[in-house]
């Protein structure tokens, strides 16, 4: 089935969602996922559907236990709008990746996180329920009351960071923080910011935030009036930085332009600073970020100056070192198409057959995720 322009469903409920996909299935369509589209290109490029699922009608906080500190919102809420509503209780969902309108769905879909997760971690550790929509229309819930138990799976955990390959998540239920009192920012020049990791790795404090911009790493700091101000100083005294009441507008913006190369490297903690060496090595116009102290770089190299085939080659075969990996998270379309851009997987049989079981027919976005799944 195929047609010039694809067909857009929106659905407004779970109901919808289901019936729309029982519609597809028994249509034989080729189904794309979408969201508010602040990661629609990310991963694997995947045939032109035949239609498009559109979620941002999913939307609104279904249940909030203040009191267990546990959220229940729709998966096209956007996060923006799920922190305004927790916001007069003193609590928050503790994911910030950058993207703007980013909604939940497409967050843990894509098992996207930001600058906090050196504290709270990233979706997979913050999701607690999860109910999905599989591609023969089927509800299936875990982590609370069960319509429909899939067997030996935790549904959050493998729906997370599975592009919608598995089937559509159509609500989240979350763990919450409260919002600590004050917050201070510790700010300092880094080109090794894998010294300042370490530095933090022996430091008596608990940061709830690192990150590298590149040229500086600023350090948060989250507690009441007296211990936050106790934290800062002693991490800028450690570190030689200054202290700051505000965080910094972009603070944890990825380090790429509409058109770059868009790279997310993994590696062993110890290893920042070498694998920033080999990056900039091999790609001297590439700009810089990283998670300091949780094993991620990103970077963001104009296509105009590498051939991006024999950069990814060169970073997967150097970051092999430091148990690394290497993503192409984004590029241009004439980019993508010579690249396996998820590169070398272990597991990928296991993946093949978990696909099978979810969507034996691979019609739900095909393509996105590793192996062509």
């Amino acid at each position: 089935m195929s047609s010039d322009r694809p067909a857009a469903d929106r659905p407004q409920s779970i109901d919808d969602l289901a019936a729309s996909l029982r519609d597809a299935d028994a249509a034989e369509a080729v189904v794309a996922i979408a969201g508010a589209g602040s990661k629609a290109s990310w991963g694997g490029a995947g045939p032109e559907p035949d239609r498009v699922v559109h979620t941002t009608g999913l939307r609104g906080v279904v249940e909030h236990a203040r009191g267990d500190l546990v959220v229940t919102a729709l998966a096209g809420t956007p996060l923006a709008e799920v922190q305004l509503a927790l916001a007069p209780t003193r609590q928050w969902l503790p994911l910030d990746p950058p993207e703007p309108g980013a909604t939940l769905g497409g967050i843990v879909a894509t098992a996207a996180s930001g600058p906090h997760r050196f504290r709270y971690g990233t979706p997979r550790d913050l999701l607690i329920g999860v109910t999905v929509v599989l591609a023969d229309g089927t509800v299936a819930r875990s982590g609370g009351k069960v319509v429909k138990n899939v067997a030996g799976y935790d549904l959050g955990r493998l729906f997370t960071g599975s592009y919608g390959t598995l089937g559509v998540v159509a609500s989240c239920t979350f763990k919450l923080q409260p919002v600590a009192p004050v917050q201070r920012v510790v700010s300092l020049s880094a080109d090794r910011p894998g010294e300042v990791a370490s530095a933090l790795a022996r430091s008596t404090t608990t940061p709830v935030a690192a990150e590298w911009d590149g040229e500086r790493v600023r350090v948060l700091v989250a507690s009441s009036p007296a211990g936050a101000d106790a934290m800062a100083a002693e991490l800028a005294g450690a570190l030689g930085g200054t202290v700051a009441e505000e965080v910094p507008s972009g603070f944890g913006a990825r380090p790429w332009t509409r058109g770059d190369v868009a790279l997310k490297l993994t590696h062993r903690l110890s290893a920042l600073d070498a694998v920033v060496d080999v990056v900039r090595a091999a790609a001297p116009a590439a700009r810089l970020s990283a998670h300091v102290g949780s094993g991620v770089v990103w970077a963001g190299v104009p296509a105009s100056t590498v051939e991006a085939g024999q950069l990814v080659a060169t970073l997967r075969a150097e970051t092999a070192a430091y148990d690394g990996s290497v993503v192409v998270v984004d590029a241009p379309a004439e980019v993508k198409q010579h690249l396996d851009v998820w590169g070398p997987v272990r597991g990928l049989d296991v993946m093949r057959r978990i696909k099978e079981r979810f969507d034996p027919a691979g019609r739900l976005n095909p393509g996105r995720f590793v192996g062509g799944i």
